[in-house]
């Protein structure tokens, strides 16, 4: 952690929904004036697509079959841990960019399924902000979670989470719902032993529960709205929130717990830039303080 680079990281796993919350920071870092350098935790992938693909051969006929993007070897996580650290203490850092598609590829010049070169952080940024699989690994070789000052995990339950990945990977890659499952299932180890755990490093959880049939999300024909769905906001350290603003400001919420909030599924937004420009606020100005 540090106070004169502070670093937000938002931690989600394949299809929960962190672009949404990447968003609203985004809309927070334009309102209040913030300059903030952005990194993706896909460009932190060990390989690109079709280095990823051999890879996958080569581990599947040795008979591992829970190698995928959610593990450890498969990403540069001590490079990213390494990343955090130096802008911490200078401000200063390196990125790339993975390329997902065709449209991305018209962005950034390269072919989809590859890597940008790695470039530097422009200069004078106020915070580093990171989404991504991986933003508070802690393991007995890396400790990424140290390092960020504001850690936010957005976990959906799991089943609206797979309805999500679903839908987004049969919309915009082409995948069918088989090819999907068999994605969901080989990364079902490293979501248990990797993902679940960061959840317990994060400042702040938010978790969006659907109030429909979600039973079988193999065979959803939609992803529940926001109108069908309720927001847990639980936060690991309560002191210092202001509960009853809070309901108060955010018609139908109510405390479930001591730590907890639960709101409205539209009311999210107006939740996160409530609870979190304060906190963003406060990590600026005591960064330019110091």
């Amino acid at each position: 952690m540090s106070k004169k680079h502070p670093i937000i990281s938002v931690t989600g796993s394949s299809g929960a929904g962190t672009s949404t919350v990447k968003a609203t920071f985004d809309q927070i870092f334009r309102r209040e004036g913030i300059r903030a350098v952005s990194i993706e935790g896909d460009a932190f992938h060990r390989y690109d697509r079709a280095a990823m693909k051999d890879e996958l051969a080569r581990r599947t006929a040795a008979g591992d079959n829970t190698f995928s993007h959610f593990s450890i070897d498969a990403n540069e996580l001590e490079r990213l841990e390494d990343i955090f650290r130096i802008y911490g203490e200078t401000g200063r850092g390196q990125t790339r960019h993975y390329v997902h598609d065709d449209r991305e590829s018209e962005r950034w010049g390269a072919p989809p399924g590859t890597f940008t070169p790695w470039a530097d952080f422009k200069d004078g940024s106020d915070l580093l902000f990171y989404e991504g699989l991986h933003g508070a690994v802690k393991t007995a070789a890396i400790d990424i979670a140290r390092h960020a000052d504001l850690k936010i995990g957005v976990v959906p339950v799991i089943n609206l989470e797979w309805i999500q990945k679903i839908h987004r990977d049969k919309a915009s890659r082409g995948y069918s719902t088989e090819a999907v499952t068999d994605v969901i299932l080989r990364r079902m180890h490293d979501y248990v032993h990797v993902i679940t755990p960061q959840f317990t490093q994060t400042d702040i959880n938010f978790q969006r529960v659907p109030v429909v049939d979600t039973s079988n999300p193999f065979i959803a024909r939609w992803i529940p709205t926001p109108d069908e769905s309720l927001v847990v906001i639980r936060f690991r350290n309560p002191r210092g929130i202001d509960f009853p603003y809070l309901t108060q400001m955010i018609q139908g919420s109510w405390m479930s717990r001591a730590n907890s909030i639960v709101i409205p599924g539209p009311r999210m937004d107006l939740a996160m830039q409530l609870i979190l420009t304060p906190m963003v606020q406060r990590l600026v100005e005591t960064a330019r303080r110091a």
